[in-house]
């Protein structure tokens, strides 16, 4: 028999102790310590063949310094779904370990199988720890009958095609592994598996540890891209130890509202691309599909003559988007007035109030100031400052802007509109939008000739206003 061993993890970092302790020294988080038996030494239970004692005793590493190693390019495998393989980085990298949150019923799994479904020549397997192999049926099926799945059947004669597998024990899996050889594993989801090494219930923090070890040390050691589904808690973090993030490669969130047809996919971390990448999708009975053009579902189709509504150039990673900013600004019938942003930093939002009254004399604070970011995105891009500047003042005055304008520029506290990066993008995505009228900061303009580079206006039809301080913009919208 195997020495059996008790210890104590804290369920928000993964913190080991011997004892209990009433506050995480770690995560200094109170009463998060919860009691697991540990069993360590049984030789007897299988395991992943390359994780044994006697094969890490015998490879030893010896450092090697940066000039002598050998840099190849890592080949990427490219998945049908293109936002999918953009807010990777790129495609799949060989050996990586990606983790995939999101609430339930949100479309992680519909997600997953729906790519193990659509990739040809890829032997894919899929583990599910949560459903059984006639509902897995079920939903290829009806994902089976998009008119952009091509799959035949679930293992078909030409194409290497995705088995499932209904396991929780990595013991089994990993010998079904051996025999199958996948190209790409996808596991739904972590906190369903369990090892034999751990004396613990499955989703335990010191389960969820193990098991995602033993499934990086065979990406690893294998070259096998390996997917995990994982929960999350009530707050919105991804269940289990924090160390799992750091243990994993990449990091995706999938958000959404359940009451509505879009879902984004957003990246938290990557070792392999940006980690500021956005994919969407439109949930539909036959499955996700892409939206390649988002600034078609974030600019709502509206009459004119809407005070408070303007259109802001952003950036999500890479890819340029224009977003519709809404205020609406009414008189407090409370003491206190109320400041209520939506996709939007609250004190970033109370900031720019501060500035639009001390530069600009309007008297906003008696007054009752909400701030929507349409779509259900949330933007961090200081860019759109000019745009929320805008439409406060818009629905201040109660004078509505042209919908063939729109905004990209950052304000200081002193009132200047400060220059943001890759303009040009934000400026080529409003004219194949067709805007009329673009306000930027005149410090993208080029100040000399050796900037003449900086910003080529000629290749726009559309008309730039360069402007420099936050009174010029109101002077040229409002008069």
């Amino acid at each position: 028999m195997a020495k059996t061993k008790i210890a104590y993890f804290c369920q928000s970092c993964g913190y080991e102790s011997p004892k209990w302790l009433g506050k995480c020294p770690s995560c200094q988080q109170w009463n998060t310590f919860v009691e697991e038996i540990l069993e360590k030494g049984n030789a007897s239970v299988p395991t992943w063949k390359t994780n044994s004692a006697s094969t890490s005793m015998q490879r030893a590493n010896k450092p090697v310094e940066v000039a002598d190693i050998t840099f190849r390019e890592e080949h990427r495998l490219l998945t049908p779904d293109k936002e999918f393989n953009r807010v990777l980085g790129g495609g799949i990298v060989a050996g990586s370990l990606v983790l995939i949150g999101g609430e339930p019923g949100i479309g992680k799994s519909t997600l997953m199988l729906q790519l193990a479904l659509n990739m040809p020549n890829v032997k894919v397997l899929y583990v599910s720890g949560e459903e059984s192999d006639h509902q897995i049926k079920m939903r290829a099926e009806r994902l089976r009958e998009s008119e952009k799945s091509k799959v035949k059947s679930l293992k078909s004669e030409d194409e290497k095609g995705c088995f499932i597998l209904t396991e929780t024990s990595t013991q089994n899996i990993f010998k079904q592994i051996e025999e199958l050889q996948p190209d790409v594993l996808v596991i739904d989801s972590i906190q369903t598996l369990h090892s034999a090494h751990v004396e613990s219930t499955p989703g335990s923090v010191s389960q969820v540890r193990e098991c995602t070890a033993e499934l990086l040390r065979f990406a690893k050691e294998t070259s096998t891209p390996v997917f995990l589904i994982g929960h999350i808690t009530k707050d919105g973090m991804i269940a289990g130890p924090k160390i799992l993030e750091h243990m994993v490669d990449t990091v995706l969130q999938f958000e959404g509202d359940r009451h509505h047809v879009y879902r984004i996919l957003r990246t938290i971390k990557n070792r392999f691309g940006s980690s500021s990448e956005l994919g969407i999708y439109e949930m539909q009975g036959e499955g996700l599909r892409e939206v390649s053009n988002p600034s078609e579902i974030l600019l709502s189709q509206r009459e004119d003559g809407l005070s408070g509504i303007t259109i802001s150039a952003t950036l999500e990673g890479m890819r340029p988007m224009l977003i519709e900013t809404q205020a609406l600004v009414s008189a407090s019938p409370y003491g206190t007035p109320q400041r209520t942003a939506t996709g939007f930093d609250t004190k970033r939002m109370s900031m720019l109030l501060a500035v639009l009254e001390k530069r600009c004399g309007f008297r906003l604070g008696a007054k009752d100031v909400f701030l929507n970011i349409t779509g259900g995105i949330r933007v961090e891009d200081p860019a759109i400052d000019l745009g929320l500047a805008a439409a406060i003042i818009s629905s201040h005055e109660d004078i509505p802007i042209s919908a063939k304008v729109c905004f990209a520029g950052e304000i200081g506290l002193s009132g200047e509109i400060r220059a943001v990066n890759r303009v040009e993008q934000r400026i080529a995505e409003a004219q194949k939008l067709g805007f009329e009228q673009i306000f930027i900061s005149k410090y993208n303009m080029p100040s000399a000739a050796k900037d003449k580079g900086k910003l080529d206006l000629s290749r726009y039809t559309i008309d730039v206003k360069p402007v420099g301080r936050i009174e010029e913009v109101f002077g040229l919208l409002f008069g």
